[in-house]
Parts: C-alpha cells; sequence; structure tokens
C-alpha cells in the first residue's frame, strides 16, 4: 500500500511539475536566469575583496614585523659595542650589563624573525588566492556579458516565435482543416512537439555555462600569450634605445 501512495505521490509531483513548466513565460525565465548571474557575480566579487583586503592586510603586519626586527637587531648591534667599550675602558660590570641586554635584544630578535617567517609563508598563500579571486571575477564578469548577449537573442528569437505561432495559427483557420470539438489536428499535435523542442533547446543553451567557462579560459590564455609577446618587445625597444648612450 505504501508503495503505491508513494507512487502516486512522484506521478502527480512529475505531472505538476511538467504543467508548470509549459505555464512558465521564457522571457520571465531568461530574466530570471540573467538576475540569477548578476547576484552570482556580485557574490564572488564580494568574496575576492575579502581576499585581497587579506592580503592587504599581510603586507602591512609584514612591513612592521620587518620594521621590528631591523629595530631589534640594531639595538643589539649596539650593545655589543657599548660592552666592548665599556671592557675598553676597564669596566667589567657594566659590560657584563651591556651583554646580558644584547642577549635580551638577540633573543626578541630571533622570535620577531620567526614571527615574521610565519607571516611571509601566510602572505605568499593570501598572494595566490588574490591572484586566483581576481582572474575568477575577470572569467564571471567575461561569462555574465556573454549571458546578456545571449538574453538579447533569445528574446528576439522568442517575438519571432510568437509571431511564427500567430502566423500558424491564422494559416490554419483560413485552411479550413480544424475540426469541430476537441479532437487536435496533426498540425497542432506537431506544432505542440517542435514548441517543446525548441523550448528545450533553449534551456540547454542556457544551461552551457560551463562550456562557456572552458572558452573564456582559453580566449584569457590567448590573450595572455599576446601581453607577454608585447612586453618583450617593449623590453627589446628599451634595450636598443640605451645602447647608443652606453656607446656615447
Amino acid at each position: 500500500m505504501f508503495k503505491v501512495i508513494r507512487r502516486a505521490w512522484r506521478y502527480l509531483v512529475f505531472a505538476l511539475s511538467g504543467r508548470l513548466d509549459e505555464l512558465s513565460d521564457p522571457r520571465i525565465q531568461i530574466e530570471q536566469a540573467i538576475q540569477e548571474a548578476k547576484e552570482q557575480h556580485q557574490r564572488l566579487s564580494q568574496q575576492a575583496a575579502a581576499v585581497i583586503g587579506n592580503e592587504r592586510e599581510l603586507e602591512m603586519k609584514l612591513a612592521r614585523s620587518l620594521e621590528e626586527t631591523e629595530k631589534l637587531q640594531a639595538n643589539a648591534r649596539q650593545a655589543v659595542l657599548l660592552a666592548e667599550q665599556a671592557r675598553a675602558a676597564g669596566d667589567e660590570r657594566k659590560a657584563l650589563s651591556y651583554e646580558d641586554s644584547a642577549r635580551a635584544f638577540a633573543s626578541r630578535l630571533m622570535a620577531a624573525e620567526t614571527a615574521m617567517g610565519d607571516v611571509q609563508l601566510m602572505h605568499e598563500r593570501a598572494r595566490q588566492s588574490s591572484a586566483q579571486a581576481r582572474a575568477a571575477v575577470e572569467n564571471n564578469a567575461m561569462a555574465l556579458q556573454k549571458k546578456i548577449a545571449e538574453r538579447m537573442r533569445l528574446l528576439s528569437q522568442l517575438d519571432q516565435a510568437k509571431m511564427q505561432e500567430q502566423l500558424n495559427k491564422a494559416m490554419g483557420d483560413l485552411s479550413g482543416l480544424t475540426p469541430a470539438g476537441d479532437t487536435p489536428t496533426m498540425d497542432q499535435v506537431r506544432e505542440k512537439i517542435e514548441k517543446r523542442y525548441a523550448r528545450a533547446l533553449g534551456e540547454a543553451e542556457l544551461t552551457s555555462n560551463s562550456v562557456e567557462a572552458r572558452m573564456i579560459e582559453v580566449e584569457r590564455a590567448a590573450i595572455d600569450v599576446e601581453g607577454a609577446a608585447r612586453l618583450e618587445a617593449i623590453k627589446e625597444s628599451l634595450a636598443r634605445d640605451r645602447k647608443p648612450e652606453v656607446e656615447g
């Protein structure tokens, strides 16, 4: 009994889903897809901004760590020099005091250098993540622009389909082949099948994001190669310009 009820429920859900698909306006569905793509791009941009912000924060922390280690190193060096001067002057007690200070500065310097090494490692990882985030935002922006262009094409095609459907209906009415009652003609059945098939093709085009993403990666790779070649040409031009100055 339970299996029968579950099977009937599944059939009802499937039937209702199919009916909702038939009643859905393709124009609204296209706009919903574009809006969702825009919101996704905004979320991606916000996440990328957070990643880049973390990189900037680590840069400032690394700069402070470097400044601190340089200061500690200078203090330790100064303490050693003062200890040598005190010992040369015959003041052994003062020399020992300066040496104790030098050891304390050296210990703090070792701890600061260890902490700075950890910050450098985190900064390098953050730098790589920032580069990936920037590339992801750029790729997604290009994909969004292509979807917007695709929206215009699909809306135009939808309008053409509606006009064609109206023309087909008018021609069918004029042909005098419409039977009385609720029995559909073969033309009506074929039109319904073709309409569903055309709509399925449209949905397949909207869901081809993974293919578009691979195409965008190829395009970006080609642009990077051209940019690298252009940079080498600029370097060679600068080298040629500097050569006469060196010879002169």
